[in-house]
């Protein structure tokens, strides 16, 4: 399964994403695409929606403390409800949606993910750090949302200028 990367500011990226309630072959496969793809174009994590399937499904690797993403520390999460979202922090975030712009978020530090594997199995987990950003993050994008969505206006109009300069930019060099 060959997936591309839906990037900004392409309206598909606005869809909040559908319930699934299916977990067959066809699911595996976008979940096992989905991992290479984000592997192959450096990503931490990855949503459905960004892929132009707007369905409940986000897969996260975090690298490991030799900034290792090993396959076996990959999580799939199909169908995600967070909740106890406590205490504030904030990371550089960036996308691949929105790709070489870079941006502090501020997030909650901490947090509650219930969730379906590819098996349809219920799961409960607490997350913090790099982990719940990224949870976050990619829930985002399964609401509909973009991390640049949090900028403030000013940053928000500043990001829209720097960001059709850098397409003008790239369209030339093609």
């Amino acid at each position: 399964m060959k997936l591309e990367i839906v990037t900004y500011p392409d309206i598909r990226l606005k869809r909040k994403s559908e319930k699934i309630e299916v977990f067959d072959e066809k699911l595996h496969r976008l979940l096992d695409a989905m991992y290479e793809k984000m592997i192959n174009t450096n990503g931490i994590g990855l949503a459905a929606i960004q892929v132009a399937h707007p369905i409940r499904l986000l897969v996260i690797n975090l690298p490991d403390e030799n900034d290792v993403q090993k396959k076996e520390d990959l999580i799939e999460v199909i169908n995600p409800v967070l909740s106890n979202l406590e205490g504030s922090t904030t990371y550089q975030e960036g996308c691949l949606s929105v790709p070489s712009f870079y941006e502090d978020i501020e997030r909650s530090a901490t947090l509650t993910l219930q969730y379906q594997d590819r098996t349809g199995q219920e799961h409960t987990l607490q997350a913090d750090g790099l982990f719940a950003i990224a949870l976050q993050h990619e829930m985002d994008h399964l609401e509909g949302k973009l991390f640049i969505d949090k900028l403030s206006y000013s940053r928000r109009k500043k990001f829209e200028k720097e960001y059709k300069k850098m397409l003008k930019e790239q369209k030339s060099k093609k």
